[in-house]
């Protein structure tokens, strides 16, 4: 056998494989497109979440306006508007995303700053957090988390990963942006959200490729910084100790965390049905915000609740299959910023309800009452999305389609 018609022979073979270049019909890409899944997935979330909003807000609902569905009407409202965004982003090509970091970030602290102003950010439970907006309200350091991972992504997608080694290239441009950031919110005072901000910037360093040497300074510095604000006010410290004993102050700092976990109880396997909580009657404080998983879990019991973990996991991995297919640099790390944002999220708030963690006051994604909350988790699910439909197995997918379209016309 010749040397030629051995390298034709590997020729073809590369091209019968799909690794070859030049002649001969594509491989078709067989990998599943993520993005009508994450669809379906996040809308499963949306819906879930309204029905134990009409369920969990129920009877505050009635007590406080006289109507059991004003809180249900809101958050439908916020849906609507959510969806909105959804679609408008998940069509959108998420590359002319790029440079909208900065414009954001610049807006994003000028919203934190005036809602620090007296007369100017509305004050309820002893923090002020929002921003008037005639009839609605809305919350700037909810917008805060898509404005960072939009900074951070649009810097590293500019550097190569060797100059990520480099501090100048990884402390310099992010750190002190993301400061400022975590004062401000700190300054609500939000903690929660605080850490919360704090993880997804250190999420992305790790993303980015940032090198453990530059990266543990920073936790550890981090985290001592959380613990003295943790223990610097008398509410913030009692809530810490109430973590570890509720039932040495069962009354006071102890109360939502018990109450909490007497509903996940009183659920067992498949719950005492929808719409037949107890814990509702005012028990559980707001238990249509950040409490909600709780009412859910007596609901519909420990079925329900692992359907639901497993839906955000199931989430989490849709997140991470579109960033390791990204097209770029600047599609992957933003669809790893939202899904490290999705995931810890939903992670840290279950596990409040649970009593695995403390509790921090960030709302379940997807699912919580708040509309601050819902938009800007439905709008970055959305720019996920928009980077699954141009991933090789969604761009082939569209192919079809289109190509489906024409034949028919």
């Amino acid at each position: 056998m010749t040397t030629a018609t051995t390298g034709a022979r590997k020729k073809m073979g590369a091209k019968a494989r799909g690794d070859g270049a030049t002649a001969g019909p594509a491989r078709r890409d067989r990998s599943t497109n993520a993005a009508p899944v994450i669809g379906i997935t996040v809308g499963s979330l949306v819906l879930l979440g309204l029905i134990m909003i009409l369920s969990a807000s129920s009877v505050t609902s009635f007590a406080s306006y006289g109507s059991s569905f004003i809180f249900f009407k809101r958050q439908l409202l916020w849906a609507a508007i959510g969806l909105a965004g959804f679609f408008a982003f998940a069509s959108l090509d998420y590359r002319r995303l790029k440079g909208f970091g900065y414009p954001a970030m610049f807006v994003i602290f000028g919203l934190l700053v005036a809602v620090l102003v007296p007369g100017v950010g509305l004050e309820a439970g002893g923090s002020a957090r929002w921003l008037d907006l005639g009839p609605l309200s809305f919350q700037p350091s909810e917008f805060a988390k898509l404005a960072l991972i939009l900074f951070c992504a649009d810097i590293f997608a500019r550097k190569s990963e060797k100059s990520l080694r480099k501090p100048a290239h990884t402390v310099i441009p992010v750190v002190p942006v993301l400061g400022v950031l975590a004062v401000l919110v700190m300054l609500q005072p939000d903690l929660g959200t605080t850490l919360l901000i704090g993880s997804i910037g250190i999420g992305m360093l790790f993303v980015a490729g940032a090198p453990f040497l530059h990266l543990i300074p920073i936790v550890v510095a981090s985290a001592a910084a959380a613990t003295v604000v943790a223990f610097s006010e008398d509410y913030r410290r009692a809530r810490i100790l109430a973590f570890r004993d509720p039932w040495a102050d069962p009354l006071n700092t102890g109360y939502q965390a018990i109450q909490s976990l007497i509903a996940m109880g009183s659920g067992g396997w498949v719950g005492v049905g929808l719409g037949s909580s107890r814990q509702k009657w005012s028990y559980i404080p707001d238990a249509h915000t950040d409490f909600i998983f709780a009412i859910l879990g007596e609901e519909l019991g420990l079925l329900g609740t692992m359907a639901v973990l497993a839906t955000f996991a199931f989430l989490t991995y849709l997140g991470i299959k579109t960033a390791r297919s990204a097209p770029d640099r600047f599609g992957m790390l933003l669809a790893s910023g939202v899904t490290i944002w999705i995931a810890l999220q939903a992670l840290v708030n279950m596990g409040a309800v649970t009593g695995a963690l403390p509790i921090t006051g960030v709302p379940l994604p997807l699912v919580s009452f708040g509309g601050s909350s819902l938009v800007v988790s439905l709008t970055a699910v959305g720019i996920l999305t928009s980077i699954a439909r141009r991933t090789p197995a969604g761009a082939a997918r569209r192919k079809r389609r289109l190509g489906g379209a024409a034949e028919q016309s």
